[in-house]
């Protein structure tokens, strides 16, 4: 996994870019393997790509192609959150992320600018965006225009946001403040937050903070007349001449713009002059309105003065003009080296680098957002491509599940039942599914019914199965699917969207039965909350547990737990926590919990314990103040099943939280049961559960 910061700010104008900069710098330092992200963009009218993103792959020479570098335009995002869309946006950026994380040490991603339309989501977007990327953030923001104590506040808060969203924040930079209250607002900054965060304070740069003649040239879509060549020039204020050279003279700032009719020759001449002499501020540039341009007798006298002053002749009058150039905000061009090497000199004089390189490099965050653990299952399912038998091939849901996995090519499947029927049914729907790539077997009329009657008879006649009864069953769709995985045909099954649990898993009991030291075949869900996946054990199958079975469904989910890339802290619930309570049932839990330390002395576990001392850390620190697992357990195991069908119905009804599962352990090979109210995307994450359980065998 690279290293990566999420640069992000507060507020517009923030001077984010000279951050960014800095920190691109900063990793070039540590490795030659750097990458930027965008994932979200806001282009100009006039530009056809991203400055931002522009200017960090060519300044630094990034081995970066530009496409690769965004997800969405800002109006995009705006669209699909209006949708109800915040899923797919962010499932979209992990993709695209994922692929440069792989291909560099360092990865330098960058939040939004606050500008244009959406901006009032902006701070939830790049909070939602850094926290499913699970990487660190920077929070810039800047104190020119503002009472301290509000810019104090103001950062304070957003700081609290990052955090209370459990996004972890790895410094704040306050940009742009006056040079006499730097120690007062980096003094101030740490008092008001918790923590040991990196506070470093930039002053205002006024060359950084001017925008330049070209930003002006694009934004009034002027024509360039004289000085192309000088286009980079700071603008540090701007003027009308629209009285007497005599006077306007006077009212000339240092690198001024000067606005003025074009057919105004005596301000023109007085101004190229102005900016010769050394009694008069240096101009950056001379706007002329109204579409005029000079005579040729002025142009013929402009070309022959040696000037550093660019000529821009614009449609429009002369007040509106001023307007559109008051509002014009600066950017940092690829091009603008002076711009950037200052940018780069005053980050590294001001910002503790060291310091930032040193957290980043000890930085390692174990958190799992519901949104990278689903994207985690479809890549380690798709990297080895198992093949799963849907035995209720008819089904609706199943099919359009099917026609998913087909089109992402993440697994082999065999659908059991007619194939002209259920080619009938996708035309009847109108799903795309090729069902010559798809292998469609009828359990009625198959070509290895003799032989799995043989096997099922083999495999159950010690039980009095007689052969009559074995070749029957063998037109069971699920007795015929647990036969293709015991004869190789097929790695796992899904299946129960139509039918019982128990005509489900009783197949799988029977002939593929349990791992060496497994007695109980028991359940988990992967519960993926708002900001973690929890896994809770057993919710599908065992009613009523022993402390023998309990400990063994405890061990089995926390492997389970740990084999999905959850570390595996197992809370055993309860209602008392710790030796407060008695009774039978709290015994169970208890012993239960004594037999698991005993099998797994290095798995972390608590027992037992209540819910919310288990997942809450306030109340863990009150009940349980000594233990490594309240307040933050990963692993939850219910008494009975009463409790845990409940609880995980009630949890996800309640939060919106989604269910993945239930997914069966215990068995030598995978077979997992959907519920029979399941959803098209309940079957499609369950076969990829199932995918990933057969790969690790």
């Amino acid at each position: 996994m690279s290293k990566a910061i999420y640069v992000t700010t507060i507020e517009p104008n923030s001077g984010k870019s000279l951050i960014s900069l800095g920190v691109l710098r900063m990793m070039l330092t540590k490795s030659t393997k750097v990458g930027y992200f965008r994932p979200i963009i806001n282009k100009s009218k006039t530009d056809s790509f991203d400055n931002h993103t522009n200017t960090a792959i060519n300044f630094f020479n990034l081995d970066l192609d530009y496409n690769d570098c965004h997800v969405y335009e800002q109006n995009e995002v705006v669209e699909l959150l209006s949708e109800g869309k915040e899923d797919e946006i962010i499932h979209k950026i992990i993709e695209k992320y994922k692929k440069l994380e792989q291909r560099f040490d360092y990865v330098l991603v960058e939040g939004t600018d606050f500008s244009g339309e959406g901006g009032f989501t902006e701070i939830d977007v790049n909070l939602m965006v850094a926290k499913n990327l699970g990487i660190p953030v920077l929070i810039v923001g800047a104190g020119n225009g503002k009472k301290k104590k509000d810019f104090i506040n103001t950062m304070q808060l957003t700081y609290n946001s990052f955090i209370q969203k459990e996004v972890d924040v790895i410094g704040l930079i306050a940009n742009k403040t006056e040079t006499d209250e730097i120690d007062y607002v980096k003094e101030q900054l740490a008092k008001s937050i918790a923590g040991d965060i990196q506070i470093d304070v930039i002053p205002n740069v006024n060359f950084l903070a001017y925008p330049t003649v070209k930003e002006v040239v694009e934004e009034l879509n002027g024509k360039i007349l004289f000085g192309e060549q000088f286009l980079d020039n700071a603008i540090g204020s701007f003027s009308t001449g629209a009285m007497q050279l005599r006077n306007y003279l006077t009212h000339i700032k240092n690198n001024a713009l000067v606005i003025t009719p074009g057919d105004r020759a005596d301000i023109i001449l007085g101004a190229l002059q102005a900016n010769s002499s050394s009694n008069y501020p240096n101009i950056s540039g001379i706007i002329l309105t109204g579409g005029l341009i000079p005579e040729d007798s002025i142009i013929k006298l402009i070309e022959g003065v040696q000037s550093t002053i660019p000529i821009i002749s614009v449609e429009g009058g002369t007040f509106g003009i001023s307007n559109k150039i008051g509002a014009v905000k600066p950017k940092i061009y690829a091009t603008n080296s002076k711009k950037i090497l200052l940018a780069l000199d005053t980050f590294d004089a001001h910002v503790n680098a060291t310091g930032l390189t040193n957290t980043l490099s000890n930085f390692n965050s174990d958190k799992l957002t519901p949104s990278m653990f689903q994207y985690n299952l479809l890549q380690r399912a798709r990297a080895h491509k198992k093949h799963i038998v849907l035995p209720e091939g008819n089904d609706e849901r199943i099919i359009r599940a099917a026609a998913r996995l087909q089109l992402l090519n993440i697994v082999d499947l065999t659908l059991l039942g007619d194939k002209r029927e259920i080619q009938a049914k996708c035309n009847q729907l109108g799903i795309q599914i090729d069902l010559e790539k798809i292998n469609v077997l009828n359990p009625e009329d198959s070509i290895h019914n003799i032989a799995f009657g043989k096997t099922l008879y083999e495999a159950r006649k010690h039980k009095g199965m007689t052969e009559t009864t074995a070749q029957d069953l063998t037109t069971d769709v699920s007795y015929y699917g647990t036969l293709m995985i015991l004869n190789g045909l097929a790695d796992g099954m899904v299946s129960g969207a139509v039918h019982t649990t128990m005509h489900t898993i009783k197949p799988a009991l029977q002939i593929i039965k349990t791992k060496p030291g497994v007695s109980v075949v028991s359940s988990v869900f992967f519960m993926c909350l708002s900001d973690r996946v929890s896994v809770m054990g057993d919710c599908a199958v065992n009613p009523n547990p022993n402390a023998e079975q309990l400990a063994e469904i405890a061990i089995s989910s926390a492997q389970s737990a740990e084999a999905f890339g959850i570390e595996a802290k197992v809370a055993m619930l309860s209602y008392s926590s710790g030796s407060s309570g008695k009774g039978e049932e709290v015994e169970k839990v208890r012993k239960a919990t004594e037999i698991v330390k005993e099998k797994q002395p290095s798995l972390k576990i608590e027992g037992p314990i209540q819910y919310d001392a288990a997942v809450d850390m306030s109340v863990a620190k009150t009940k349980m103040p000594n233990s490594d697992v309240a307040g933050q357990a990963s692993v939850l195991i219910f008494p009975d099943l009463n409790t845990g069908n409940n609880t995980y119905k009630a949890i996800q009804r309640e939060t919106g939280a989604l269910a993945i599962g239930p997914m069966l352990q215990g068995l030598n090979k995978p077979v997992n049961d959907l519920s029979r109210g399941c959803t098209v995307d309940d079957i499609f994450n369950t076969v990829l559960l199932t995918a990933i359980q057969a790969e690790q065998g």
